[in-house]
């Protein structure tokens, strides 16, 4: 269950940003969000009714849920929707990757379980020299706008509030029902965008078209049925550093497809950026890890959890 669950967000997660970036062509980013979590949430959260799953959990627990997937779907994919306005589907995979690194840092930070080595330390330091060489062409050229720039930066605040919300659903685990507690995340998400949509007009900006409505639908049912999915399962069974290892395969998949389908330009720079990313990442993912003594504050970490 473990490999097949990492098989498909390698996979479909990999794929997304190319549909994402299709989609985002004709329908607003923040609408697009909204259309996609909310489909996927109201008919996951009643396949699980109808198969008996509990649905129904105390407001604490529901909170939790929705704070979780804000930053997860609202923090992380609303700022990638928005991005890839400005940037290619594979320039924002390979930012996007530096995920993992953060990681490593709220990992010790909240979940308080373990310390960063020097291995773990010089991750972090490469994962910001490849980021500066994957935008290092446009910056030295003077072709990277305040757009792109923006774009980038907001890229990495994303992949901070990813990193969060999956933290907090290793911290919150609290007996939920993983595909129930999954679509309460995605219907939360989708209201969040729906209201953000509706202050940006996005209603008044959009134009239906067979390839964005294709591409939203395969969204939702490959990046959150399937992919989002089997993402929170792994938290649950799997430690978040080993779960991070998406990152590896998820700039391959969007670089190939962005080249392939949108014809996304890739030069030396962003095969040499991307390959100092990835190294970072398997630097950070790989380095051993000094557990803490148990202390006085696990039982506060076990009551947050109940």
């Amino acid at each position: 269950m473990v490999i097949l669950a990492f098989g498909l967000v390698y996979l479909f997660w990999g794929s997304t940003y190319l549909a994402i970036d299709i989609a985002v062509q004709t329908i607003p980013p923040a609408l697009m969000c909204a259309l996609r979590f909310s489909i996927a949430g109201v008919v996951m959260l009643a396949v699980c009714a109808a198969t008996g799953h509990k649905v129904f959990y105390s407001s604490r627990q529901l909170a939790r849920a929705a704070i979780i997937g804000l930053l997860l779907l609202m923090g992380g994919n609303l700022t990638l929707s928005y991005a890839e306005l400005a940037v290619s589907s594979g320039l924002a995979a390979l930012i996007v990757a530096i995920t993992p690194l953060w990681f490593l840092v709220l990992d010790s930070l909240l979940l308080g379980d373990h310390h960063i080595s020097r291995r773990g330390k010089a991750g972090l330091a490469l994962g910001v020299l490849g980021l500066f060489v994957l935008v290092w062409p446009q910056l030295k050229s003077g072709t990277m706008g305040h757009r792109e720039l923006w774009a980038s930066f907001s890229l990495i605040a994303g992949s901070f509030s990813w990193a969060l919300g999956s933290v907090l659903s290793k911290r919150w685990q609290s007996g939920m029902d993983v595909f129930s507690a999954t679509a309460w995340q995605i219907i939360a998400a989708g209201a969040g965008n729906f209201i953000f949509a509706l202050f940006a007009g996005d209603l008044s900006r959009v134009t239906w078209t067979t390839r964005s409505i294709s591409a939203v639908l395969y969204l939702v049912v490959c990046g959150s049925w399937i992919g989002y999915t089997a993402y929170i399962w792994l938290l649950k069974h799997v430690p978040t550093s080993k779960v991070s290892t998406f990152a590896y395969v998820n700039p391959v998949v969007a670089v190939f497809l962005g080249w392939l389908i949108l014809h996304e330009r890739v030069d030396r720079f962003i095969l040499a950026g991307s390959a100092i990313v990835i190294l970072s990442v398997i630097l950070v993912t790989s380095a051993k890890v000094k557990n803490r003594t148990l202390s006085a504050d696990l039982p506060a970490v076990e009551a947050a959890g109940d």
